[in-house]
């Protein structure tokens, strides 16, 4: 068996949304080192040039372009510009996310509140999936990753609608599964645990590092490569016959304050 193929992307082309910080950095910066072209897709264009620089002094290719997945002509143009400059679209990670823990109360947020985490999360998830399709078909190749939670399966309070959006993802996934799957386009999720990113520093105290840790087996919390690595999987040869799946990975449990 040549292994030495499982986990090639050289010729490969990567759109990562959200892809300045944080978990979208570190799959940037695996695919990357795969030797996949990424797109470095952020909001924060100036974030995502720094990104996309630190990938091309490692000797990788990469390009930053500036996207608000809530806005449909947004997304169009990333598309178009990624054909533009590499011709090719193989790999999809659908990072980009928002809502939270603590901050959705039925009592304090409106409809309108509610309807904007489903469209940053599910929405524009959707709607890149289908802006990708036919170009991944064209290419011969087709690999989308969506960025779930370990709050799709949990409960708790003050998080209704971000939980309900990453639970609607892991289902959307798995029915958009048999869509792409003909096309030879295979569409998984990620549901991360507990990850060591800016925003969770804002918060994190020793205290409750230790609380969250008390039912996980690997007795840490993750690192943005952890999550990057499962994105290599699903994006690399290796996963060809892996789609419609869910994996979690958590350090084998559940990162929670109860």
């Amino acid at each position: 068996m040549n292994t030495s193929k499982l986990f090639d992307l050289e010729g490969k082309t990567a759109i990562v949304t959200g892809g300045a910080n944080g978990i979208g950095k570190a799959s940037c910066k695996m695919l990357a080192a795969h030797g996949a072209k990424v797109v470095v897709s952020d909001y924060d264009l100036e974030a995502a040039k720094k990104t996309a620089k630190e990938i091309n002094d490692e000797g990788g290719k990469a390009i930053a372009i500036d996207c608000d997945v809530t806005k449909d002509e947004a997304l169009v143009s990333l598309v178009e510009k990624t054909i533009e400059k590499f011709s090719r679209i193989h790999i999809l990670v659908n990072n980009v996310g928002g809502g939270g823990a603590g901050k959705e109360s039925p009592y304090d947020i409106d409809v309108k509140q509610f309807k904007k985490v489903y469209e940053m999360n599910v929405f524009s998830m959707w709607r890149l999936c289908q802006l990708v399709a036919p170009h991944m078909k064209e290419a011969g190749y087709g690999s989308i990753i969506n960025m779930s939670s370990m709050a799709s399966i949990n409960k708790s309070p003050a998080i209704s609608a971000y939980a309900s959006s990453k639970a609607a993802i892991n289902h959307m996934t798995r029915n958009l599964a048999f869509d792409y799957g003909p096309d030879e386009i295979r569409i998984n999720a990620i549901g991360p645990g507990a990850v060591r990113t800016h925003a969770l520093s804002t918060v994190l105290t020793p205290e409750i590092e230790k609380r969250m840790l008390a039912h996980t087996p690997i007795k840490r919390l993750g690192e943005p490569e952890d999550i990057a690595g499962a994105v290599l999987y699903f994006a690399a040869p290796i996963s060809k016959w892996t789609s419609g799946q869910v994996l979690f990975v958590n350090g084998g449990g559940e990162q929670t304050l109860d």
